[in-house]
C-alpha cells in the first residue's frame, strides 16, 4: 500500500466514512422535514444540497470530535485505535479537516435562501461545540440531538422560506430520539467513562437507564403523533410509526442485559427506526 493510499485511508477513518451510521442518523430527520415541507416533492437543488451537506457536516463533526477526545479515546477500548488516539493523524490535521469540510458545506448553503444561510451559522456552532460538552454536563446526548436535529428547521427554511411552528415538533422529537440512541451508545462505554471521568446520560441514569430510555421513547412517539396530526398525515405515516415502535421495543430487548456489544447493536438499530418513519412519510405523499 502506497503512502498516499495509507494517508487517505486514515482520513476516511477520521471522518468515519467507513462507518456511515452517523450519516444515517442525521439524514433521516432531514429527510422527514424535507419531504413534509415539500409535500413529497422537495426541490431538487435543495435535496442535493442537503444530502451533500449531511455527509460533509457529519464528517466535519467526526474530525472535531476526535480532536476534542484525542486524550480520552486512548483509554476507551472501543476508540483507542482511532487515528488521533493512535497517532496516525496529527491534531492540527483534524482541525484542518473540520475547517475544510465545514467551509465546503457552507459553500453549498450559499445556494439557499437567506434564512437557511442564517440558520447554518447556528448549525456549525453546534457541531463545533458538541464534543466539548461531555466535560461539563451529564447530558451531552441532548446537545447532540440539537446539533443533529438542526437540519430539520434548516430543511423547512430551505423549502418554504420559513419554519412553521409544527416543524419544531419533529425537531424536539429528534432531540429525544438522540437522547435514546446516544444513551445506548454511552451504555456500551459506561465502564471506561467512569474510570476516566467522562460524563454521559448512561452514567447519570445509572440503574434506571432502561426505564428512562423507555419513557423518552414514549415522549418521542407522542411528539411524532402530534407532528402527524399537525401536518395532516395519513394512515401510512402512522404505519411507519408502528414499524418504528417495533424497532424501539427490539432495542429495549437488546439493552436488557446491559451487555456493551448488545447496547451498541441497539444504537445501530436506530437506522431502521428512522428509515421506517421516513418510509411512512414518503408513502403518505405517494399514495394519498
Amino acid at each position: 500500500m502506497s503512502v498516499i493510499t495509507q494517508r487517505l485511508r486514515e482520513y476516511v477513518r477520521l471522518i468515519r466514512l467507513d462507518r456511515p451510521i452517523g450519516i444515517y442518523l442525521v439524514m433521516w430527520p432531514m429527510l422527514w422535514a424535507l419531504w413534509v415541507a415539500g409535500e413529497g416533492r422537495p426541490d431538487l437543488l435543495v435535496f442535493v444540497v442537503f444530502m451533500l451537506g449531511t455527509v460533509l457536516m457529519r464528517s466535519a463533526g467526526c474530525a472535531i470530535n476526535d480532536y476534542a477526545d484525542r486524550h480520552i479515546d486512548l483509554h476507551v477500548s472501543r476508540t483507542k485505535q482511532r487515528p488521533l488516539a493512535a497517532g496516525t493523524i496529527r491534531p492540527r490535521e483534524a482541525v484542518w479537516v473540520f475547517a475544510v469540510l465545514s467551509l465546503a458545506a457552507f459553500a453549498l448553503v450559499l445556494l439557499m435562501n437567506p434564512l437557511t444561510i442564517q440558520l447554518s451559522f447556528i448549525g456549525v456552532l453546534l457541531a463545533a461545540s458538541y464534543p466539548f460538552t461531555k466535560r461539563y454536563t451529564y447530558l451531552p446526548q441532548a446537545y447532540l440531538g440539537v446539533a443533529f436535529g438542526w437540519a430539520v428547521p434548516m430543511a423547512f427554511a430551505a423549502q418554504l422560506g420559513e419554519v412553521p411552528p409544527a416543524a419544531w415538533l419533529f425537531f424536539i422529537a429528534n432531540v429525544f430520539w438522540s437522547l435514546v440512541y446516544d444513551t445506548m451508545y454511552a451504555m456500551a462505554d459506561r465502564e471506561d467513562d467512569l474510570k476516566i471521568g467522562v460524563k454521559s446520560s448512561a452514567i447519570l441514569f445509572g440503574r434506571h437507564d432502561r426505564l428512562i430510555i423507555g419513557l423518552m421513547q414514549g415522549v418521542m412517539f407522542g411528539l411524532f403523533v402530534l407532528a402527524g396530526l399537525s401536518f395532516d398525515l395519513s394512515v401510512w405515516y402512522y404505519l411507519g410509526l408502528l414499524a418504528a415502535a417495533g424497532f424501539a421495543v427490539y432495542e429495549q430487548y437488546l439493552i436488557s442485559g446491559r451487555d456493551p456489544q448488545q447496547c451498541f447493536r441497539a444504537f445501530l438499530n436506530n437506522h431502521y427506526l428512522g428509515a421506517s418513519i421516513f418510509i411512512g412519510i414518503a408513502l403518505h405523499y405517494l399514495l394519498t
